[in-house]
């Protein structure tokens, strides 16, 4: 399969060129089950880049998020706070121990956990914090961890989305007690499907390994720490296949020079619509100067007079595949049922309506931004003017929207 040259697709994967090699690699040692000497590269490059105790691969972000529900060893009537504007994975995990997910609202600016309304959703059953990383640019989580201190909570970093990023020059991932990062194929870094469990809490790591290793104390044995091994706890089969590994750390390999291409790709979009931001079509993701971002996506916000879904459609129509993003958590049957929120959410429910995700990935050229900026600033004008007019709309646009900067 190739790419059509007359469409955008909204992501690529890119291939770095070492993959099969590395796959027959591993096929000509015979090693294709789990933890094998690629997984060992992969956990090795993981631990440098993040100074964490201890990273395991996981066959997914979903399945490092439930092995921290298991290590803090969450159980039914325990709740767990966590934004709503997030993939549905944040809330299973917790909410598959019968744990409660209380949801709170995320902050204008980068869309992520507001620091400021959690403590107020802190209540005797609270166990856990799981700030999720937005479009890998960090959370404040320099009061988060102050926050989880003052209560005795633990915080998990949901970072499917910040490899590679950091915040006050932390690797994202490696601050809370525990982080968990995603390897799929929409990310920066992938493997098809992947993921990984951050341990920054030595304490946990033996039982991190039992988890993972169907609750069984084999990670043990095949170090020859003991004779045999057993069953000693709850647990599951958590571990990718060799082959992902391999495919995994060729990716990894390359992941400074990747992560560079998505920056330069992420700042043209940013000075294309720039222009169009400063006029009111639009608003453009703000970075804070404590973040270091990884091109994870770029997102434009578009104001409450455009309909979304028309211009998303004309994009569709015109080669361009833009897309929008989550459907909130507390809006969703399943959230409605197992989950509550404190207090109102109305940036949550803002964002929801009027983000659109924009086509970036590893090699996107200049010519298809440029087209890309274009289709999508076309479509709204055709929209402001079925609207009204494009200078009366316009003005109200720019005077009345996006005023917290």
């Amino acid at each position: 399969m190739t790419k059509d040259e007359n469409l955008v697709p909204f992501n690529w994967p890119y291939m770095t060129g070492k993959e099969l090699y590395f796959i027959a690699e591993a096929h000509f040692q015979g090693r294709l089950a789990g933890d094998g000497p690629f997984t060992e590269r992969c956990h090795k490059w993981i631990e440098a880049k993040t100074g964490c105790a201890k990273a395991l691969l996981t066959h997914s972000c979903t399945a490092a998020l439930e092995m921290a529900a298991l290590l803090l060893e969450i159980k039914a009537g325990d709740e767990v706070i966590m934004p709503s504007y997030t993939f549905v994975s944040t809330a299973n995990a917790f909410v598959l121990r019968g744990a409660k997910p209380v949801f709170v609202d995320v902050r204008e600016d980068t869309l992520n956990i507001d620091e400021g309304l959690i403590e107020a959703a802190v209540s005797p059953r609270t166990r856990a914090i799981v700030p999720v990383h937005y479009a890998g640019v960090g959370c404040e989580m320099d009061a988060i961890m102050q926050i989880a201190a003052a209560h005795g909570l633990k915080v998990v970093e949901d970072a499917a989305q910040g490899v590679m990023a950091t915040y006050k020059g932390r690797t994202l991932g490696s601050i809370g007690h525990l982080g968990a990062y995603s390897f799929h194929e929409t990310k920066n870094v992938i493997s098809g499907e992947g993921g990984a469990l951050i341990v920054n809490t030595p304490d946990l790591i033996a039982m991190a390994e039992i988890h993972r290793e169907k609750g069984t104390d084999r990670s043990r044995f095949f170090r020859g720490e003991v004779d045999k091994y057993t069953w000693q706890a709850v647990g599951s089969s958590y571990l990718p296949g060799e082959l992902v590994a391999a495919f995994l750390f060729a990716q990894l390999e390359e992941a400074d020079r990747i992560t560079v291409a998505r920056l330069e790709a992420w700042d043209r979009y940013h000075e294309l619509l720039a222009p169009f931001e400063s006029a009111g079509y639009l608003r453009r993701p703000i970075v804070p100067v404590e973040c270091q971002h990884n091109a994870h996506m770029y997102y434009i916000l578009l104001p409450p007079e455009i309909d979304r879904q028309m211009v998303l459609s004309e994009m569709k129509c015109r080669g361009i595949s833009a897309i929008f993003h989550y459907v909130p958590l507390h809006r969703s049957p399943a959230g409605l049922r197992y989950c509550r929120t404190s207090g109102e959410l109305p940036v949550t429910d803002s964002v929801s309506q009027c983000l659109i995700r924009l086509p970036l990935w590893m090699g996107i050229s200049y010519e298809q931004q440029v087209r890309v900026v274009k289709t999508l600033v076309d479509a709204i004008k055709d929209d402001l003017f079925r609207g009204g007019t494009a200078s009366s709309k316009g003005a109200s646009v720019s005077s009345t929207s996006f005023q917290r900067r």
